[in-house]
């Protein structure tokens, strides 16, 4: 995983130098290995996700992560593959991704620590990103909001095994 580099992704816009410079790492080749099982993959992904919010919060916020995640590093998408009667069926991740629970402090603990690690690739989701119905208006509270004050509803890490168990530890699945 020493071999993650990073680059903005186009559909992001206009960065800042410092967004720019700590954007989207990507893989290494050798690091995609959709032949191996999950466990055995040098490659982790997970979502942390409040354990307070109700269940479609929840849900919403895991599938907002992994879309937010799968766009930034499309290789972690397998290809798809047709069934027996012919039907085709697009890719999943080959990385499985595990969601977890944790209380809000330690989402915001995580998400600190993760985003001083520049081989990480983390996606964090603002509450701001529910309470909008327009996605302008999101980017628009999103500016006038410190980060300080962001409250996360959930985190998506995509790593090296080691550094993502370092960061999670023993949290517990969502149920």
């Amino acid at each position: 995983m020493d071999t993650m580099r990073t680059a903005p992704h186009p559909a992001d816009g206009v960065l800042d130098a410092r967004t720019a410079a700590r954007s989207m790492p990507r893989l290494a080749r050798t690091d995609v290995r959709p032949d191996l099982p999950t466990r055995e993959a040098r490659l982790k992904w997970v979502i942390v996700v409040d354990q307070e919010l109700p269940a479609g919060l929840a849900a919403n916020a895991a599938v907002c992560l992994g879309a937010a995640a799968g766009r930034a590093l499309p290789e972690v998408v397998g290809p798809g593959g047709p069934d027996a009667s012919g039907s085709h069926h697009p890719g999943l991740p080959w990385t499985g991704c595990a969601i977890l629970a944790a209380d809000q402090a330690t989402v915001r603990a995580i998400r600190e620590r993760a985003a001083a690690k520049a081989e990480l690739h983390l996606v964090a989701m603002p509450a701001l990103a529910q309470e909008s119905r327009v996605y302008d208006g999101y980017l628009a509270a999103l500016a006038a909001t410190p980060e300080p004050e962001l409250r996360y509803y959930g985190l998506s890490l995509i790593g090296a095994r080691n550094k993502v168990d370092k960061l999670v530890g023993r949290l517990p699945l969502l149920r």
